[in-house]
């Protein structure tokens, strides 16, 4: 029993030595982000390789995504005589909670995995402790560009994503259930607020991207300097983005909607 305890103290502990080391890591992120402007550039190539790369699996499963909304939505609809209320349900579905959530399970899939193992290559192959031996410092030059490029791009993919999604729900709802396309329109109108809808959504983008890109980048730099350190480190990065960003959503939305 006692064992048990010191393990699970120990535990503990580690996890909030990691923690306060990933903390501390990004307050050095946030105190270089003014060298940034020096180097425009690498912005622009992390933009691409962060948010233009990832635009097709974001369209692709924001309309499938809308699609199976307006499909379930409206056989739910139906029953009560409302499915003229089809547009405002699945806006509201997607602007709130599906397409933050998705949009950052997404990205950590796709981009945020591809940071840690491109920097834990990086660490590996001695290229980090090159910049530190020539006088560049690595979180500057290689962390840094990839974290803002990450925050840019979260809100933009999600309302990317929200907007292919509701595409989708019309060309189901509209086209093959014959919804009214006026009311489909109309209602979504008057019952999506930008203030309170629309931008607590932003929000949570914004959020949520910090949340995942930290993530990412830290792990990457923290990895063990092998080829089963940056897989581990990579598995961490998806795992630990899902925890914080399904945790994150719980909390924003408590905070946003709780009184409602």
């Amino acid at each position: 029993m006692l064992d048990w305890l010191q393990k699970l103290g120990q535990s503990g502990m580690g996890m909030f030595q990691h923690l306060g080391q990933a903390t501390l890591f990004l307050l050095q992120i946030i105190i270089s982000i003014p060298t940034l402007f020096r180097h425009p550039r690498l912005l622009v190539q992390e933009l691409y390789s962060v948010g233009v790369l990832s635009l097709a699996i974001i369209s692709v499963s924001g309309l499938t995504v809308g699609m199976v909304l307006g499909l379930q939505m409206y056989n739910t609809l139906v029953d009560f005589g409302t499915e003229d209320s089809l547009g405002p349900v699945v806006a509201l579905s997607l602007v709130r909670e599906l397409g933050p959530v998705l949009t950052a399970l997404l990205f950590s899939g796709r981009a945020g995995s591809a940071l840690t193992a491109e920097i834990g290559l990086m660490k590996a192959t001695d290229q980090l402790s090159v910049m530190e031996m020539m006088a560049v410092d690595p979180v500057r030059r290689v962390v840094v560009p990839r974290f803002i490029a990450g925050v840019i791009s979260m809100p933009l993919l999600a309302a990317m994503f929200s907007a292919v999604g509701i595409l989708g729900s019309y060309m189901v709802g509209v086209g093959m259930l014959g919804v009214d396309d006026g009311a489909f329109w109309s209602q979504m109108q008057h019952k999506v607020s930008l203030g309170a809808d629309v931008m607590n959504g932003v929000i949570k983008s914004v959020v949520f991207g910090i949340a995942a890109v930290w993530i990412a980048v830290f792990e990457g730099y923290q990895a063990v300097p092998t080829t089963e350190g940056v897989s581990r480190a990579t598995t961490r990065t998806v795992v630990h983005t899902a925890f914080a960003v399904l945790g994150l959503d719980f909390i924003l939305t408590a905070i946003m909607f709780g009184d409602s």
